[in-house]
């Protein structure tokens, strides 16, 4: 009976130990990694949860998108406006439709703790609207992105205009300026760096200059490559090209402040009008007001 027992117990050991390596064998191999390299404990800090929770988010993100149905030709327009917001990854675009999931289902989750309320619409407007917030929080990064594309490509110019100067060519010019200028403007030399590395890859520089423009939809980014492609194409001289052309921008930029300073004036009419003005007419007008209907009073008595 005793060695029949024993058996018994043997035989549940090595099943529970093969199930614990089984299905434990991860974190078994990472304690087994800690007692024999053993490491710091680093410090839990504010940055480091922060941080977790955004690993943890993405992952929940990334599970969510397949729910969404697309095609091909929508993923390739969402694709797009990523890379011109800034986000190349192939995980951006599984982020952005898991959020279009999730955000809605959070809003949802909002409306029920909050309202408490039977309403349908007021679900379905979240839904909406949470569907919708992705998309326009994209198109606000698109839009800041292109500005730090406006406002720091005349810098870059500068540099490269000082670089071909110097005895460097265009190519040499682009990528040391793009190397040097990387904290002051990363917007304009992340895009620089793109525009090297094609060109490392063998293809044309023209070509590269035009996928740049196409990736990033700016005015001044377009005029740039037309004009160092009709400069190449004559012959001219790429540093005089570059000044001028940088010149140009910062005339443009100068008179974009200029016209929005000119339109301060008549954008301060709505508040003057809705909130100054009846303040003005409260304070000036309203004691003679009091004192008009406590003479009508004391006349009808």
């Amino acid at each position: 009976m005793a060695f029949i027992l024993l058996t018994f117990v043997t035989i549940f050991l090595l099943i529970a130990s093969g199930g614990l390596l089984l299905f434990y064998r991860e974190a078994m191999l990472q304690r087994v990694g800690s007692v024999i390299n053993p490491r710091k404990k680093e410090p839990v800090t504010l940055l480091g949860i922060i941080q977790r929770m955004g690993s943890v988010f993405g992952v929940l993100v990334e599970r969510l998108e397949g729910l969404l149905p697309r095609s091909k030709a929508e993923v390739s327009v969402v694709r797009k406006r990523l890379i011109r917001a800034g986000y190349r990854g192939e995980a951006a675009v599984n982020a952005f439709y898991g959020a279009k999931i999730l955000v809605p289902a959070l809003l949802c989750l909002l409306a029920v703790i909050i309202a408490h309320s039977d309403n349908v619409l007021l679900y379905i407007s979240a839904l909406g609207i949470g569907f919708l917030l992705p998309d326009f929080w994209l198109g606000k990064r698109i839009k800041l992105r292109q500005k730090r594309l406006r406002l720091g490509l005349p810098d870059v110019l500068d540099m490269m205009v000082i670089c071909i100067e110097a005895g460097l060519g265009v190519d040499q010019a682009t990528a040391r300026a793009a190397q040097e200028l990387r904290k002051a403007q990363p917007a304009v030399t992340d895009e620089l760096g793109i525009v090297v590395l094609e060109q490392h890859a063998g293809r044309p520089r023209s070509e590269a200059w035009r996928n740049f423009a196409d990736r990033t939809n700016v005015d001044s980014v377009r005029n740039l490559v037309t004009v160092l492609v009709q400069s190449e194409q004559f012959g001219t001289s790429i540093a005089k090209t570059l000044r001028v052309h940088s010149d140009v921008l910062r005339t443009q930029r100068r008179q974009r402040v200029e016209e929005q300073a000119a339109k301060t004036t008549v954008k301060l009419v709505f508040p003057l009008v809705l909130f100054i003005f009846p303040s003005i007419f409260l304070v000036s007008i309203g004691p003679a007001v009091l004192m008009i209907v406590d003479s009508f009073k004391h006349m009808r008595q």
